[in-house]
């Protein structure tokens, strides 16, 4: 399966953007899906940002210290979307930024984010923050 993102652009700094992530050619069963956002700069490795854990494992969300108090990962009432609104913006949060999806329900852990266990992902959408 693949997503399609949306919501990227370009935003001063202290602006907001509202990223959104719908599944396409399959069902985004988040009873079993882990899901996560995940950004890439240039010239950086892709990082994770953050993690919502499957609902079988609780359903808990994971943030990156760098994301904690101003991401928020959230579900669609469709359940086919995931949206990731993004507040306080900064210059450093420039990236391009995907969705994934993990149907082993993995993915998410205390100590982090593991691109690894991610199998369908999205095309991507920059998010420049600029002034």
């Amino acid at each position: 399966g693949q997503f399609v993102e949306s919501g990227g652009g370009l935003v001063q700094p202290g602006g907001s953007l509202s990223l959104s992530c719908e599944a396409s050619g399959f069902t985004l069963d988040l009873d079993y899906y882990a899901i996560a956002w995940f950004r890439q700069a240039p010239g950086k490795e892709r990082e994770g940002v953050v993690c919502m854990y499957s609902k079988v494992s609780g359903g808990a969300t994971y943030y990156v210290d760098s994301a904690k108090g101003r991401f928020t990962i959230t579900r669609g009432n469709n359940k086919n979307t995931v949206y990731l609104q993004m507040n306080s913006l900064k210059p450093e949060d420039t990236a391009v930024y995907y969705c994934a999806a993990a149907d082993s329900g993995y993915g998410c852990y205390s100590q982090g984010i593991n691109k690894l266990d991610f199998d369908s992902w999205g095309q991507g959408t920059q998010v420049t923050v600029s002034s």
